[in-house]
């Protein structure tokens, strides 16, 4: 099982390029960035893990930004968006993002979506909060469309567009993996939908694992393939849940730090990395 990490970069972070570099060099298999563009001051919106929104989700640095520096600095790590808010996004301009991601990085991209929480914020791009689902499921297709056709189209209630021509494609084929976040039923049923991989909430400890791993079976099927995550790395009977089971690739929470502690926090996790190698 080979293992990442999912983090938010921030301005007050380590440089992402020198923590991709970091990751690479101790033997991590990808790193995967959150995204918010702002977080509106009403706050109507609770956050969903309890408490206090942590201060990472007011300063987080664009993803693709980000990834696109880590791209010019290594050469075997995997580039995750986790997960790219595309509801609060233009779909042609995310096709051509990710595309270009994908092309400069020599075809490492996984793409990361997911309907949002904060309503206020969406709101602010122009989204409604109660189509956004069905807004996600087209713009998925558009996308898929986009990144597959040399005229590609797309006609839905939501997303709409005449032919047109954008390159680059992405170099995987058909094109990048797309991962499906979120716990809900309705985030079960869009990975079954389009043929994703379901990227959940951090697991607690090993019955949440064996949980996520059965809801995967049930509503999408025995194949279909899961990205879990854990925010302890040293939670055994989480990695070992899903170590057994099969799973390929698993991501730790790491929490956003300036440099020097950044880089400490990573030599205490090569070990798991080695663990399960």
């Amino acid at each position: 099982m080979r293992i990442g990490i999912s983090t938010f970069v921030t301005d007050d972070g380590i440089n992402p390029a020198v923590l991709g570099r970091a990751l690479e060099e101790r033997g991590f298999d990808s790193f995967f960035v959150a995204e918010h563009s702002h977080i509106p001051t009403s706050r109507e919106s609770p956050y969903p893990m309890g408490g206090e929104l942590p201060r990472p989700y007011f300063h987080s640095v664009d993803p693709f930004v980000a990834l696109g520096a880590v791209a010019g600095v290594t050469s075997t790590l995997r580039l995750g968006t986790g997960i790219t808010l595309l509801i609060q996004r233009d779909v042609i301009h995310a096709a051509n993002e990710v595309a270009s991601l994908d092309l400069i990085s020599g075809g490492r991209v996984d793409f990361g979506v997911g309907v949002g929480w904060n309503r206020e914020e969406m709101r602010n791009h122009g989204t409604d909060p109660t189509t956004r689902g069905a807004l996600l499921d087209e713009q998925i297709e558009a996308l898929k469309e986009i990144w597959t056709k040399d005229e590609a189209e797309y006609h839905g209630k939501h997303v709409d567009f005449d032919p047109i021509f954008a390159w680059p494609k992405p170099v995987q084929e058909p094109h990048p993996p797309i991962y499906i976040g979120g716990n809900s039923p309705a985030a079960l049923a869009r990975v079954a939908r389009h043929s994703a991989i379901w990227f959940p909430n951090a697991a607690p400890d090993g019955e949440g694992a064996q949980e996520q791993l059965k809801m995967l079976a049930e509503h999408v099927g025995p194949d279909a393939k899961i990205f879990p995550t854990t925010t302890n790395p040293n939670a055994a009977d989480v990695l070992d849940t899903f170590a057994e089971a099969g799973v390929e690739r698993l991501a730790l929470g790491f929490a956003p730090q300036p440099e020097a502690e950044s880089l400490r926090a990573l030599d205490q996790l090569v070990p798991v990395v080695e663990r399960y190698r």
